[in-house]
């Protein structure tokens, strides 16, 4: 077995600031063409840590992707598990989230994935690409992939909303699928990552009635500093985040994320504190990534 390399030299001190429960580290085409032309960041691990200490982000979770074809992805020939691929050790502070290509889960690599979990150190979930890959959520295809992440206490990241791919189908990705799946499996901790975007009153709601489910903020906007500085200053679209996080009333279960290089995280993080009432930027912005991922302190 290729074992995949992790520096398990987290560096998370008690005095951390931020940490980013959402970024990406692989060599995807479309991730390189928008960090060039869109967000305008420079997607490297260089670029990675330059942001990460202007920004006093000392922790991530990165969400395994590959592609074997450029420009492929959702690619359905990509290994399971799909790995942070731009390095072939993380950079300090990033745990890992294993991807999950449905078309190539086999008992090969789910048992490359549990070895991964049991002694690669820096694994802390599971990633399903809801929408990207045309499968509901509840599919049997992924019950053995649920079952590993409860025997070994890790949680499951989803993604929900929209599809960065045109490629992808909405209706695998609307965040109430989540709910039939939270029912099932109550012991389970799943993250709704992008608040379900543009479905953010019913991702709060599945995650307001299920506690095993959370919601993190990544992947709202998709543009460089100036763009989302724009958006963030519209009181329209800021009141439709900030009403559905209201009607959720539990900010114990909203996690930041970036979605890096989607987005710079200078600028994200500027939005999503005028998201959150400042008495909760601590649990948001750091505490809960920390519980929910289960991340030593």
């Amino acid at each position: 077995m290729d074992v995949f390399a992790c520096n398990t030299e987290k560096g998370i001190a008690s005095a951390m600031e931020i940490f980013d429960a959402h970024v990406h580290f692989s060599q995807i085409a479309s991730f390189e063409d928008c960090a060039k032309r869109t967000s305008l960041v420079d997607y490297s691990g260089g670029g990675y840590i330059m942001e990460t200490e202007a920004n006093t982000v000392t922790g991530s979770v990165c969400m395994g992707l590959s592609e074997r074809t450029p420009a492929g992805f959702p690619d359905p020939d990509a290994k399971t598990p799909m790995l942070a691929d731009m390095a072939e050790l993380l950079p300090p502070g990033m745990s890992l989230c294993l991807g999950v290509n449905p078309f190539t889960l086999d008992e090969r690599s789910l048992s490359e994935m549990e070895e991964l979990i049991s002694f690669a150190g820096c694994v802390v979930g599971i990633k399903i690409y809801a929408g990207y890959y045309h499968f509901s959520v509840t599919d049997p295809v992924y019950a053995p992939v649920y079952g590993l992440a409860q025997r070994h206490d890790i949680t499951v990241a989803i993604h929900t909303g929209d599809t960065y791919s045109g490629k992808g189908l909405l209706r695998y990705a609307h965040p109430l699928c989540l709910d039939e799946l939270a029912v099932e499996r109550p012991e389970m901790r799943i993250v709704a990552c992008h608040m379900g975007v543009p479905w953010v009153f019913d991702a709060c709601e599945v995650c307001a009635k299920n506690p095993n489910v959370y919601i993190d903020l990544s992947g709202l906007f998709v543009g460089d500093a100036e763009y989302i500085g724009r958006l963030a200053s519209n009181p329209l679209i800021l009141d439709r985040y900030r009403q559905a996080l209201c009607f959720l009333d539990d900010y114990d279960k909203v996690l930041f994320g970036s979605d890096w290089p989607l987005a710079p995280m200078g600028a994200y993080i500027d939005f999503c504190k005028q998201l959150i009432p400042p008495e909760h930027h601590e649990k948001v912005f750091r505490r809960n990534a920390l519980s929910v991922y289960r991340i030593k302190n």
